[in-house]
């Protein structure tokens, strides 16, 4: 019998029953158990354990020393905590919103979680042009109670740097240091760059000092700027969906940052959604009739986080000046600031940085995949270099228009 107590080690399929039957519990001693490795991801082993005697299934999630998108990413394995305190805090922001989480294990470095295997990956849903007409509403409340609701606009002040303290994440903040902030705004050996963009990177991006100074304040207010507490990779690859319910998942890059990252993350996923949906829909109904999806929901999050927002505070601030007038509408207009920067430095760096995304890459045709690109790094820097200027939703629709018809 494998031991589980004494010291940590990546588990195999075998390895994680044995560990469900005797470490959990959860399924029953006579449980007829199978299971599968899913992991797709960047940095985790994921198994799904099914006991198909009575119909129970549950997902274990293991933290490895590396990250699997490359051995370069020497990791602690206690992001695997951090990723299940943020759930279970999440829980209580924003019942409903996050899979429950059942233990965590900190020898094992793993969590147990609920299994949600009868909804899709938002980016898989996305890419095959299906429509979520709740989404914007449902993430929305997600984003407002997680983000306004661990800020020192709501919680007591110790309480607030308690939560710092308990999130600080080194580590796994070095990464989106490296391949958000840095690397992608210069010629990095380590950059995976389409060659139909790269003379368009090069001129527009990395040979334009005023874009680099302006993603060198962004990096200094990332490091040092705790203002909520964030889920630090809110893209629809760590969104499950379905047609009346959504589930953020993921959560392991959370620490406490600039809230309008969480927020500006979600639009350029959309964005490359977007740009999916233009260049692979051959038939024109379809392709208006998800592209005008695509930039409502945008509009809609935008919209409808002001309003929930601003709800929200007016309801639960509890810091004294946070109520003097005009400040929380001041207090907004840095979020939506910051929201931008975030949407042109998460669509710069998945087009021209290490970490790409399939909405993009699958794009067949050359020329479409280019112009698909060139489009999102003109609204990326849009976004970062005009961040003081989007106020709306229609604000971020109208860059995306414009930029589309410059290619």
């Amino acid at each position: 019998m494998t031991v589980f107590t004494s010291a940590y080690f990546t588990m195999t399929e075998q390895e994680a029953v044995e560990y469900a039957k005797t470490r959990l519990n959860f399924f029953a001693p006579d449980a007829d158990l199978e299971c599968r490795e899913i992991g797709d991801g960047n940095l985790n082993y994921v198994f799904k354990l099914t006991d198909h005697k009575y119909h129970k299934s549950l997902i274990i999630k293991q933290a490895g020393p590396v990250a699997r998108i490359s051995d370069e990413f020497k990791l602690s394995p206690d992001r695997n905590r951090i990723e299940y305190e943020i759930l279970d805090l999440q829980n209580k922001l924003a019942p409903g919103f996050v899979p429950k989480v059942f233990n965590y294990d900190p020898i094992m470095n793993c969590t147990a979680m609920e299994d949600l295997s009868d909804y899709t990956i938002m980016r898989t849903a996305l890419m095959q042009h299906k429509k979520f007409p709740l989404f914007a509403d449902h993430i929305t409340t997600f984003m407002v109670n997680t983000l306004l609701l661990t800020s020192d606009v709501v919680l007591v002040h110790k309480e607030k740097k308690e939560l710092v303290q308990k999130f600080t994440n080194p580590e796994l903040c070095g990464i989106s240091e490296d391949l958000v902030f840095t690397e992608p705004f210069y010629d990095c050996p380590r950059n995976e760059v389409f060659e139909g963009t790269r003379e368009f990177a090069k001129k527009e991006i990395w040979e334009d000092s005023k874009m680099q100074l302006e993603t060198a304040k962004l990096k200094f207010d990332f490091m040092n700027h705790a203002q909520s507490l964030l889920h630090g990779d809110l893209h629809t690859g760590s969104i499950f969906v379905k047609e009346d319910s959504t589930k953020v998942i993921d959560p392991e890059f959370a620490f406490y940052g600039p809230a309008g990252y969480d927020v500006g993350n979600v639009i350029a996923n959309l964005i490359f959604a977007y740009v999916n949906a233009k260049y692979t829909i051959s038939e024109d109904e379809s392709r208006a009739d998800q592209l005008g999806y695509l930039k409502n929901t945008m509009e809609d999050i935008i919209d409808l986080f002001k309003k929930k927002f601003l709800q929200a505070w007016d309801e639960k601030a509890t810091e004294q000046t946070a109520r003097y007038e005009g400040f929380k509408e001041y207090y907004l207009d840095t979020v939506l600031r910051d929201t931008a920067a975030a949407a042109g430095l998460e669509l710069c760096r998945r087009i021209i940085g290490l970490a790409s995304v399939k909405d993009v890459t699958s794009i067949e045709e050359y020329s479409s995949r280019a112009a698909a690109e060139k489009i999102c790094l003109s609204a990326g820097k849009m976004f970062i270099m005009d961040r003081e200027s989007f106020k709306s939703g229609a604000d971020f629709v109208r860059v995306l228009g414009d930029c589309e018809k410059r290619f």
